[in-house]
């Protein structure tokens, strides 16, 4: 006879005594995390900063080590400070010769002084916004005053908007420098960081890949840094100088926004095309002048299409529209910082995925070989 099946009381307190106290571990895991989280979310995008330049800049810093004789510390102090003279004097420079050229404009505007020439003929002409322009242009140069009265509660607001934008520059300058200093510290500490990330990648991925993983995110961060802010960095001195070489005003300030373009992704011909109207509509060039002029601005826009094949996927061991595609994802999702992050996590999720697809290929080889032959 079957006997009745009687449930081990027992086991299934164990049981449970067991599944509870992993839930209660598990619960006080998550709120430790989020606790550490929600302390260190105000530094989050400092450290991050802090340790995409620490990456990009640990090679140079170990060949000034090594000419050093070994001085991690002072290689870094002295890169650190290189970097600020480099970043931070220029900046002030251009920071005050912006701010001198509104005082003086502001000053003209007040005292009647400033004058706005009369446009060109040629403006009318303009498709979708020649007649609109060209009638603006001559109210402002025949009444200057007239028009800034009946403009001013836009340019109220568009004095806001340029002072936000001052705001979120300055901003900005101070969070890169802070991260600029960090940097010196976690580069001056290098060898320890890197066993300790690879460490966390052998823990993730197990220790067959886990330094492969390590290299191609160090590699992929460093290839970003050269082919988006590097190549921006070269494509805007470039530009700025074949804006000097045409005559075109303002050619430091056109090159300024010729760099956050270029590390923004967006195309040069923002900035040339309107200094190549400049030359053709108002400045006065011959026609062979404004012709060569054209073409060497159209030729320093385009640079970054050699350049960035070239420095954007180097020693990623991934395929350049992969990490180009990340980068630009990244950034759309979360500003210049997820650039890093997104080319860095596509590149990894491709290895990842292409491991996936080589492992089952080793699989049906093995079974293929594996069976008998007839």
């Amino acid at each position: 006879m079957n006997t009745p099946y009687k449930p081990d009381r027992q086991l299934e307190k164990r049981l449970s005594d067991k599944l509870l106290d992993v839930l209660i571990r598990a619960g006080l895991v998550v709120a430790l995390v989020m606790l550490c989280y929600r302390i260190f979310s105000p530094f989050l995008g400092l450290m991050m900063w802090a340790l995409i330049l620490a990456i990009t800049l640990y090679p140079l810093h170990q060949k000034l080590a090594g000419s050093l004789g070994g001085k991690q510390g002072r290689a870094a102090t002295l890169l650190v400070l290189a970097g600020i003279a480099l970043v931070v004097v220029p900046t002030a420079l251009l920071a005050s010769s912006m701010g001198d050229s509104i005082h003086q404009l502001l000053a003209s505007v007040k005292g009647n002084t400033f004058a706005i020439p009369a446009p060109p003929e040629k403006v009318a002409d303009w498709p979708l916004v020649g007649e609109k322009l060209a009638a603006v242009w001559s109210m402002a140069h025949a009444d200057l005053p007239a028009l800034l009265q009946k403009l001013q509660p836009k340019i109220g607001s568009l004095a806001k908007e340029a002072l936000g934008v001052v705001a979120g520059i300055a901003g900005g300058m101070l969070l890169f420098l802070f991260s600029f200093i960090i940097a010196g510290v976690i580069m001056a500490f290098g060898e320890s960081g890197e066993r300790g990330a690879r460490a966390i990648f052998d823990r993730l991925a197990g220790q067959a890949r886990g330094e492969e993983f390590n290299k191609l995110s160090t590699a992929t961060v460093r290839a970003v840094a050269m082919g988006v802010i590097g190549v921006a960095c070269i494509q805007a001195i470039i530009v700025g100088l074949a804006l000097l070489v045409a005559g075109i005003p303002w050619a430091g300030v056109l090159s300024l926004i010729m760099l956050l373009l270029g590390i923004a992704q967006v195309p040069a011909l923002l900035v040339t095309l309107p200094a190549i109207a400049y030359m053709w509509t108002i400045g006065d060039y011959g026609t062979v002048a404004a012709a060569s002029y054209s073409v060497l601005l159209i030729v320093a826009g385009s640079a970054d299409n050699v350049l960035k094949p070239l420095m954007l996927g180097r020693g990623v061991d991934a395929p350049m529209p992969v990490v180009l595609l990340g980068a630009l994802g990244g950034m759309a999702s979360s500003g210049i910082l997820g650039m890093f992050v997104g080319a860095t996590l596509l590149a990894l999720g491709y290895q990842i995925f292409m491991g996936w697809v080589d492992a089952r290929d080793d699989v049906e080889a093995l079974e293929d070989d594996s069976q008998p032959l007839a």
